[in-house]
Formats: structure tokens, C-alpha cells, sequence
């Protein structure tokens, strides 16, 4: 067999150290659904929970988008990872050790590094960057910020805090010393190319260094605040790659993390410092953009987290713009979303400036508790704006409110929500509902519904190979590995040759065969250890899930589908076929007939 069927201590080990409900409610808030937990599938748009994890097996699956698998296909999925840096990921996650392997040596044969050559690039940057700002001389002017900006030990080990050596070479040399492929660090833009185009140089020079991790808490990117005041700009940032995109990362997400899902809110800042000033105050729910504006993939980040969103503006012309910003982004999105003004109780330009003095804690509390409702903050403006206008003007006024959150998905929300929306642009107008509703285009005009219209119980309509005889005898077997044994040697061989409409499945059939070989029963769990890509789990967990629900669980529904499936498997091989006439060519030529006249619709048996 190939190396991918052969059984795995490691992977073993680490699977059942990993439990797959604690694992993906990190990143996704999980509900209880009977023996099941249920929560937003964080592999498409999803409005209403239609992702459940299931502990008896340790699995998860979107009956929406057809995702999933296991614990080590989540996070290849969620994180973006290799097999291997899924393991190695959730072994370090674990405590469990894994078996040492021969390091590879790196080739010229990609032009570009791997997401995960980037990520130790990060790593190892990291590390020299926290090494410098120990150092007794090279460090010294970092760690003199860093004490007149009042950040705590606790903070600076928490959040890994750094410093880049006031010279062209400090990481380039260390990286050279110990022979380390230089294209990783480069992609990462860690160096720079010389404009002579030979040979490169450090992008980050005597600056205080904050690294950027992503949601699983790998370094991905830098953000480097200016040591000297002479020197420009005074932040510099990691330039988007592989393993980084801006507009989808939080900073401070992963310290802030459990935080947010136990308070169900989240703060979000606008800078490295304010986030870290939160967080050392005792406002662990903290994050901060990297320099950008709010995206929709930072709401979709927060909307899996939690509840309530609380954004922290300063309260100048900025501030109030960015607050504005903000109602694009997250108006469609199912959150109760705030805004908090520093100006409304402080002079202090920032949380860093407010939570340094002394009783700013307190202020700050109550900057975030008079938080009002975004669209509230928005008719407000809009109630100033039009408070001296005449009837003219304030129809214009009204009528291009109600034109822009249509835009925004006015239409597509659910009748309560609206009628809410509704009421509040009648009050700013001064008439009655009515009036607002007749101006609303039911229907047309919204970007995306604010919620999934589909039922969240309704499965993923089924492929080809799903309805296809095999893939449902295949469903059963995964369902119940025990079944496997029931056939004869030429049923085994008949199924595991297929023929398959997708490679996956094809896989999973191998799979089955692999595990029945090495003397176990080839369930979904026996058989999910065996391969090592999403795609592959994803079809076993889809089969498996598909012929529970048709079978409602039940024991003896699921074994009269199975011989039902066996019956028909053989009439389609055909009974009077001789030793001359191939019974596979023949299986693929009558499966071939099935799919041309379309498939067959029956559903799985009661038994008598």
C-alpha cells in the first residue's frame, strides 16, 4: 500500500490528546444541539449555525457547504496549513511529542516559499528580535520606550514584544550563521533585495518590534514602531504574503480569544499600543486593526467570536469618519454592533494615554458602558445634519439614507430588524413608518442576505457519486465498519474499483480497503486516520453523515439500505457474467447508463 494508508503512532497520539469541541469552539462559538454542538460553519458565508460538531466521533460537518472532517482537516482548513504543520500544531497545542524526523534540505526548485517556510521565517525572527531587546547593549534604547510607555514585563513577554538591532545585518547575519535558506525570511519581507539586485539587507532597523500572529498564535508578520524619533515613518508594517493578509487579521486576537467568547463582546482598538494598554489594565477582549480600515472578513472573524462588537474611536474628525466606515462593514452582519467615543468622558487622545493615568481604568469603563448603538450613532449625525433643513432638503436627506442602506442590504433583513431600522428613519424624518416602508424596494438592492435562508437541517445536495450505488454502500460501511466484512472478496474488489465521480471518494474507498486489511473494522474514525487532506475528509464525513441521516442512526434501517445496496450493486454487474466479460468494465458501463438517465432518488428502507 502506499505510505499514506500506513498507521501512525504520532497521529494516533495526537488525536485522541485533541479534543475536537474545545478545539474548534477556540474559534467558533458552540452551542449545545442535543448530543451535538452546533455553530457558524467559518468555511463560507454562514448567517445561522449550520456547522455541528459531534464528540462521539470527533467530527465536525457543515450540512450547508459539504465541509468536513477530523480534528487535523479543521485545522488544515481553518489555519491554512500541510498536514504535517497541523500535527506538529496540535501536538505542541497537546504536550504530545512527536517522533523526531531527518530535516530536509532546502531546493532551488519553487521560485517562492511555502506558507509554512514563511511561518518559521516568523518564528525564528521572532526569537532573535526578543533575544536583542534582552541584550545589555543592543536593546537598551527598546526597552527605554518601552518604559516610558509604561508597558509591563507581564506585557512585553506576553504579547513578545521585540527589537530590530540599529544596523543593516543583524537578522541577515544570524540567519546566514546558521545556514538557513534566505528566500523564506525574503517572501516574508523580513529582508529586501538590494537595488543592485545582489544580495539583501534587514527591512526592520532600530525599531521596537510587535509581532503579529495569526488566530492559531503563529508569528506571521511584524509591526515596527520607531526608536529614534528622527526616523520615518513612525510605524512600519509587514507587507502582505502568503501567510498574511491584513485585511483578515486582528492584532492581540489570540490573547484576547477566551475572553471574548466567555464575555461574548469585543473591544477593538486602533493600534498595537492601545490594544496592549487594554489588555494590561485588565480588558482582555481587546484587538486592534493593523493600520487599515474594518473589513468584512475582520466582522466575519468577530461574528464566530461573539455577540457584540465595541468599536473604540477617538474622538476627532478620524474617529468620527472611521465610526461612519464602520456602518458599512458590519450592517448586514448578524451583531450587535457600538460605538465607544473617547471624547464623551476624557480628554486623553487614546486608550494607551486614558489607561496610563491615574483612575483611567474607571474612565475607560465608562467610555466603554456609554457605548450607543451603531445605527443610533449614525441617525444622530443624521439628525444634526437636517435639524435646520427645510422640507426639500430633508426629503433629499432622508431619501439618500434610505437609498444607501438599501445598498447595504436594507432589504435583506430580517422584518424585525427592519421594522426597527424603520422606526428610527421615521423618528428622524418626522413621519409615520409607512411612508419609510414605501420607499424600500422589497428584495432588490441588498449585497447578501443577513442571515442563511436555508434550513439549517437541510443537507448539502447530494453529488453524483453520492447517489450512486457504491458511494451509498460506502456511506454504510463508514457508518459501520462491521459491514465490511459481510461482503464477498469480488463485492470488496467491485467497490473499492468503483468506478468514482471525484478522486476523494475513490480515496476514502482505498482507505476502507487499507483498514479491513490490517484487521480492523473500517468505520469513519479508522478511516479518517489514514488520510492526510481536507478533501479526503471531508468526503468520508459526508458519506458517513449522510447515511446516519438517512437512516435516522438507526441500527437495523442502516443494514437493510446496506443489503438493498448490495442486491443492487449485483444486478448492475450483471448475474450471468462469465470470466470473458470483465464484471468491472462492466460496473463502470452500467454506472455510466445510471448517471446518464439520472440517479436514483430512493431514499434508505424502514425495516419491516
Amino acid at each position: 500500500m502506499p505510505e499514506l494508508w500506513q498507521s501512525n503512532d504520532d497521529r494516533d497520539r495526537v488525536r485522541a490528546a485533541s479534543d475536537i469541541v474545545r478545539l474548534v469552539g477556540e474559534h467558533v462559538a458552540l452551542k449545545p444541539k442535543g448530543r451535538e454542538y452546533a455553530g457558524l460553519c467559518p468555511f463560507h458565508d454562514d448567517h445561522r449555525p449550520s456547522m455541528n460538531v459531534v464528540p462521539s466521533k470527533q467530527i465536525f460537518h457543515c450540512f450547508v457547504c459539504g465541509a468536513g472532517g477530523d480534528v487535523f482537516s479543521f485545522v488544515q482548513r481553518y489555519f491554512k496549513m500541510e498536514f504535517r504543520e497541523a500535527l506538529e500544531f496540535l501536538a505542541e497545542r497537546a504536550g504530545v511529542k512527536l517522533t523526531p524526523r531527518r530535516p530536509q534540505a532546502p531546493t532551488s526548485e519553487s521560485p517562492r516559499s511555502s506558507r509554512a517556510e514563511i511561518v518559521q521565517a516568523g518564528a525564528f525572527a521572532a526569537e532573535f528580535f526578543r533575544a536583542i531587546l534582552r541584550h545589555p547593549e543592543h536593546g537598551q534604547a527598546a526597552r527605554d520606550v518601552i518604559a516610558r510607555r509604561a508597558i509591563s514585563p507581564d506585557m512585553v513577554q506576553l504579547f513578545g514584544l521585540g527589537a530590530a538591532p540599529a544596523r543593516w545585518d543583524g537578522l541577515f547575519l544570524t540567519v546566514q550563521n546558521k545556514s538557513l535558506d534566505l528566500r523564506p525570511f525574503t517572501d516574508a519581507g523580513l529582508f529586501k533585495r538590494r537595488d543592485s539586485g545582489d544580495g539583501v539587507y534587514d527591512a526592520f532597523r532600530n525599531r521596537l518590534m510587535f509581532p503579529i500572529q495569526d488566530a492559531a498564535g503563529r508569528v506571521v508578520a511584524f509591526g515596527a514602531r520607531k526608536i529614534d524619533e528622527a526616523d520615518e515613518p513612525k510605524y512600519l508594517n509587514s507587507s502582505e504574503h502568503a501567510a498574511f493578509n491584513k485585511s483578515a487579521t486582528l492584532y492581540a486576537l489570540p490573547q484576547a480569544q477566551r475572553t471574548i467568547q466567555s464575555s461574548r463582546v469585543a473591544i477593538i482598538t486602533e493600534g498595537y499600543t492601545d490594544a496592549i494598554a487594554c489588555h494590561q489594565a485588565g480588558f482582555t477582549s481587546a484587538v486592534a486593526t493593523l493600520g487599515t480600515a474594518l473589513t468584512r472578513e475582520h466582522a466575519t472573524v468577530l461574528r464566530r467570536l461573539c455577540d457584540t462588537v465595541v468599536l473604540l474611536f477617538d474622538g476627532d474628525m478620524a474617529g468620527q469618519k472611521a465610526a461612519e466606515r464602520a456602518v458599512e462593514v458590519f450592517f448586514a452582519e448578524t451583531l450587535d454592533v457600538k460605538i465607544a467615543i473617547m471624547s464623551s468622558q476624557t480628554d486623553a487622545k487614546d486608550p494607551d494615554e486614558l489607561l496610563k493615568r491615574e483612575g483611567g481604568p474607571e474612565v475607560f469603563r465608562k467610555v466603554i458602558d456609554g457605548a450607543i448603538d451603531l445605527l443610533d450613532f449614525r441617525f444622530r449625525k443624521l439628525r444634526e445634519r437636517t435639524k435646520s433643513a427645510g422640507p426639500a432638503a430633508l426629503t433629499r436627506a432622508i431619501m439618500d439614507e434610505i437609498k444607501r442602506l438599501v445598498e447595504l442590504g436594507l432589504a435583506d433583513q430580517t422584518p424585525i430588524r427592519r421594522r426597527l431600522i424603520v422606526r428610527q428613519l421615521a423618528s428622524v424624518a418626522g413621519v409615520d413608518e409607512a411612508t419609510i416602508m414605501a420607499e424600500i424596494p422589497a428584495g432588490r438592492g441588498g449585497r447578501r442576505p443577513a442571515y442563511d435562508a436555508r434550513p439549517v437541517a437541510e443537507p448539502k445536495p447530494a453529488t453524483t457519486s453520492e447517489r450512486s450505488t457504491g458511494a451509498h454502500l460506502l456511506a454504510c460501511i463508514l457508518a459501520d465498519g462491521g459491514l465490511w466484512h459481510a461482503l464477498t472478496e469480488a463485492e470488496q474488489q467491485r467497490l473499492v474499483e468503483g468506478p468514482w465521480n471525484d478522486a476523494a471518494t475513490g480515496q476514502v474507498a482505498l482507505a476502507v480497503r487499507a483498514v479491513a486489511l490490517q484487521g480492523r473494522d473500517p468505520g469513519l474514525a479508522a478511516v479518517l486516520n489514514v488520510g492526510e487532506t481536507p478533501e479526503f475528509h471531508q468526503a468520508a464525513v459526508a458519506l458517513s453523515q449522510r447515511a446516519e441521516q438517512e437512516s435516522e442512526s438507526d441500527a437495523d434501517r442502516l443494514k437493510t439500505a446496506f443489503e438493498q445496496c448490495r442486491k443492487r450493486l449485483a444486478m448492475e454487474s450483471g448475474p450471468q457474467a462469465s470470466s470473458k466479460d470483465d464484471p468491472f468494465s462492466k460496473v463502470a458501463r452500467l454506472s455510466q447508463q445510471h448517471r446518464d438517465l439520472g440517479p436514483d432518488r430512493r431514499v434508505m428502507p424502514r425495516p419491516k
